[in-house]
């Protein structure tokens, strides 16, 4: 029988590891941030704890009956927050994330208190590191909405071009109009996270604006 501190410290220690993870959601402005992840890791904890003590009560020979049904029952959770959006996968790292969140409170549940700080390192570690490196090296692509406004007197079109054409963007539906007094240029490209930046600062100045929005998801 656990003890009531044994209780209480190892669903504290539970809800702290899913806190950590999910304050690194919330500054992404990700799903799933503190309060979810903490309620995810703590629960997991409970029903581990809850698993292994209602079988002695109940002179259950399988301790682990309910946390194994916990495995299933967090998938449906998970995958509530994966979502189709503009043709597109969102939300599958959000979705993985709450998975290994169910797993790291069931090792605190179980008493594994260094597997379970160890598995939320390393999460960390692949959201905010790994994450980084993505997005800087280009190994992650969306595809993006451009459009770039300018006075008539920049020739705005030539210049759109001979930029993608430096920068080995291949825009898809490109359209050249006139909104009053000013050259829009309006285009949608596969694009990394330093392409998109290199567009708008090499575009942006003084008579011309240059605004981005996904067409594809990209929400982790």
């Amino acid at each position: 029988m656990f003890s009531l501190h044994e209780v209480i410290l190892r669903l504290s220690f539970a809800a702290l590891l899913g806190a950590a993870i999910g304050v690194e959601r919330d500054l992404h402005r990700r799903p799933a941030g503190i309060r979810t992840s903490a309620f995810v890791c703590m629960g997991s904890a409970l029903f581990t704890m809850l698993s292994f003590e209602l079988a002695k009560i109940y002179g259950d020979t399988s301790s682990t009956r309910i946390a194994s049904n916990l495995v299933q029952g967090i998938g449906f959770l998970g995958a509530g927050a994966i979502l189709r959006e503009g043709g597109g996968l969102v939300g599958l790292t959000t979705a993985a994330t709450i998975f290994v969140e169910a797993a790291i409170g069931m090792a605190v549940g179980g008493g594994l208190y260094a597997v379970g700080g160890y598995a939320t390192g390393v999460v960390l570690f692949g959201l905010v590191v790994l994450g980084w490196v993505a997005r800087r090296t280009n190994l992650k692509v969306w595809i993006m909405g451009f459009r770039i406004t300018a006075s008539h007197a920049e020739n705005i079109a030539g210049e759109v071009q001979r930029l993608l054409t430096e920068l080995k963007i291949k825009p898809q539906q490109f359209r050249v109009s006139m909104v009053g007094v000013n050259s829009v240029v309006e285009f949608q490209a596969e694009v990394g996270h330093r392409q998109q930046e290199k567009v708008v600062e090499r575009l942006n100045r003084v008579g011309v604006v240059t605004e981005v929005t996904p067409i594809e998801g990209h929400r982790e």
